[in-house]
Order: structure tokens, then C-alpha cells, then sequence
């Protein structure tokens, strides 16, 4: 059975949709059947892999509302094993219309619509929004596992201590085998002190749960979502691509 996991940190600018993707993608490269699902309504998940947000028959939007089913979103990208489900604006109104909704379970939409997919994909990349609203706390319910991309800031401690506590919640009310797949450090920078300080505090509490490789600044890398295309494809000789290939293999060992 194939593996979920949410891309997930509340704080925006943290380099959470350029790893969604770039692992995404490089999660096919190394063979396995992935699918990326954009569950942020700024779509940039879809665009950073080519397709346009404009002219979609069905989003994310169409699945969690009942109105399509997730089979029938999928669209096949230009990469190796490499497909989507994408988002655009129509999603903004979503995390209201799925309380509005008369279900007894508004949170367990996406658990119910992907469970079929996990006997087709070998790994479900869901790229959430920079939120802990219904959109992400149905993406965590759904998922086996979280990534945390962030940056080493002292404001981004505070924010993952917060966001532990809300998938504790959750792994306590609505998903018990939910778990942190790793902690993922971005925009890295051994230049600067205070990156070690956080790298050294996280180590404290996380030690077991940081990826092994970070993710540096790179031109190529910051370049690539602009031509709609993974880094791996922009420049597969790019310090990027090959640290989110390293990041890519390192996941597919721990889940």
C-alpha cells in the first residue's frame, strides 16, 4: 500500500511547496509511482509542475466537495511517474463550505476520497496550505506521515511546537497512525550562527527526526518554478536536485 504525507507548516515562506514538488518529482525519478496533490488555493504546486491553473475540468475542490472523484482529477505531468491533482482560487471558499456541509465528519473528506489511490501510488505528496485549518487538518487525517519544512529562525521553533501540538491532536482524535516522517531544513546556511543555534535546539528535542541533508539557497533551484518545472529537470547537475534526490531516498527508507 502506498504512503501519504502532508507537507504541512503554518508558517508561509518556508520552502514548503518548492519541497512538495522537487521530492515529488524526485520520488519518480528514483522509480516510484508518486502523486502530487496541490491543497493550497495559490496552486503553485500546479504551475511548479507545468500545468496551468486556468481550464481545469476538475481540483482538489471538485474531490472534497463530492463533486468529482479523485481518479477523475489526476492528470499525468511531463515527468517520470510523476501525476497531479491540481488547486487554483476556486479552493479558497472550501474550508467554509465543508462546515457548511451536512456531514457528520467535515475533516475525514480526503481520507474517505484518496483511500482507493493508495493501491495505485507508491507516494501521495499533499502540499498544504500555510495554515492549521480544515484543508490541512483533512490532509493530516488522510496522511501516514508529515514532512515540516522550515527555516532556521527563531520564530520557526515557535511555530513547529505549535504545529506538533495540532497533529498530536489529531493523531489522538482522528488518525492514530499519523506520525512525523522528518524535519527538513531550508534555505540553509552554515554561514550564519544563528542557523546553527536552531540546528543544535532542534537536535535537542528532534534529534531522530531531522533529515540528514538540507536544502541550501540556489540559484537554480529559485529559478526553476518559473519555467514550470521540478529543479531536477531545470538543471539535474544542480546543487538542488541532487540534495532533494538525497532527501527523496532518505524518505523512501523511513516510510
Amino acid at each position: 500500500m502506498g504512503k501519504i504525507i502532508s507537507f504541512a507548516n503554518q508558517k508561509g515562506g518556508v520552502g514548503k511547496t518548492t519541497s512538495a514538488v522537487n521530492i515529488a518529482a524526485s520520488l519518480g525519478v528514483l522509480g516510484y509511482n508518486t502523486l502530487l496533490v496541490d491543497l493550497d488555493p495559490q496552486g503553485n504546486a500546479t504551475s511548479g509542475v507545468g500545468i496551468a491553473k486556468k481550464g481545469l475540468k476538475y481540483t482538489i475542490k471538485d474531490i472534497l466537495m463530492g463533486e468529482a472523484t479523485a481518479a477523475e482529477a489526476i492528470i499525468k505531468t511531463e515527468f517520470e511517474k510523476l501525476s497531479l491533482i491540481p488547486a487554483n482560487m476556486s479552493l479558497a471558499g472550501t474550508e467554509f463550505d465543508l462546515l457548511q456541509e451536512d456531514t457528520p465528519e467535515p475533516w475525514a473528506a480526503m481520507k474517505n476520497a484518496f483511500a482507493p489511490l493508495k493501491s495505485v501510488y507508491d507516494y501521495i505528496i499533499i502540499d498544504c496550505p500555510p495554515s492549521l485549518g480544515m484543508l490541512t487538518m483533512n490532509s493530516l487525517s488522510a496522511s501516514d506521515g508529515v514532512i515540516v519544512p522550515m527555516q532556521c529562525e527563531f520564530y520557526a521553533l515557535e511555530g513547529l511546537s505549535q504545529l506538533m501540538i495540532t497533529i498530536s491532536k489529531i493523531k489522538a482524535h482522528y488518525n492514530n497512525s499519523l506520525a512525523v516522517t522528518g524535519i527538513l531544513l531550508t534555505m540553509y546556511s552554515n554561514r550564519l550562527l544563528l542557523t546553527q543555534q536552531v540546528k543544535n535546539e532542534l537536535k535537542k528535542h528532534y534529534a531522530g527526526k531531522l533529515f540528514e541533508t538540507n536544502i541550501t539557497r540556489g540559484v537554480k533551484l529559485s529559478e526553476a518554478p518559473g519555467f514550470g518545472l521540478p529543479v531536477y529537470y531545470h538543471d539535474k547537475k544542480s546543487k538542488g536536485a541532487s540534495e532533494y534526490l538525497a532527501v527523496a531516498n532518505e524518505l523512501s527508507t523511513r516510510i
